[in-house]
């Protein structure tokens, strides 16, 4: 079935962040004298509020996480307000919605300014009808809440939607919202779990499109 909306992650799918995020956890933790494992990936990346504290109090042993939060998403601004790396596929898959009337909208764990910043610095702002920031919902990923109001805002149904993502958190949101979950994978091996709940699974967007364009063809 053709989709009427796309609803997409930001860091580690439209852009080449998450790596730098991981770098600046990495980076915070080393200044503490702690060694954060491999599986602080999995577990930090697509959240956001209470579930990203919950998961720096566990990796950093602190009794509250905010402040690693907050100091962690400053770091982040500074390095971003000089350059946003886009990810391979971006500006084609995005051109190919628009001229197929697809409506547009990013949904991500991050602020809505950070948000705003990136697009525009990465010059793909004005694809977007609308953006969410998982602030605007009471429970971020993996739970289904932003990708239902990401649904709502372009007036569209989530069974209408693709959803992109590169977490197993997005995947699930994505795949418990109703809509076809499709993962660009980025730091994360996908496992038989998110094999399991998405539409697809490709290794960029170029090659996400090329599915999507068998899913137009058939309509």
């Amino acid at each position: 079935m053709k989709c009427k909306g796309a609803i997409f992650d930001m860091d580690g799918l439209l852009f080449d962040t998450e790596v730098i995020y991981q770098q600046t956890w990495n980076e915070i933790a080393k200044e503490k004298g702690i060694h954060l494992p491999k599986e602080f990936v999995k577990a930090i990346s697509g959240t956001n509020g209470s579930t990203m504290c919950h998961v720096i109090e566990t990796y950093y042993g602190v009794s509250n996480g905010s402040k690693i939060q907050v100091d962690c998403m400053a770091r982040m601004k500074k390095k971003l307000d000089m350059y946003v790396p886009k990810k391979s596929g971006v500006d084609e898959i995005l051109q190919f919605f628009k001229e197929n009337n697809v409506h547009l909208a990013v949904a991500s764990s991050s602020g809505k300014s950070q948000i705003e910043n990136n697009l525009k610095i990465a010059g793909i702002r004005t694809y977007f009808e609308k953006i969410i920031s998982g602030t605007e919902v009471e429970t971020g990923k993996p739970e289904p809440d932003i990708f239902l109001l990401a649904a709502e805002k372009i007036d569209c149904k989530p069974e209408e939607c693709y959803v992109f993502e590169d977490s197993l958190n997005g995947i699930q949101a994505g795949y418990r919202a109703g809509c076809k979950a499709i993962m660009i994978p980025d730091l994360i091996i996908p496992t038989e779990q998110m094999k399991n709940l998405s539409y697809g699974i490709y290794d960029t967007l170029t090659r996400a499109l090329n599915r999507i364009r068998k899913d137009f063809a058939a309509d």
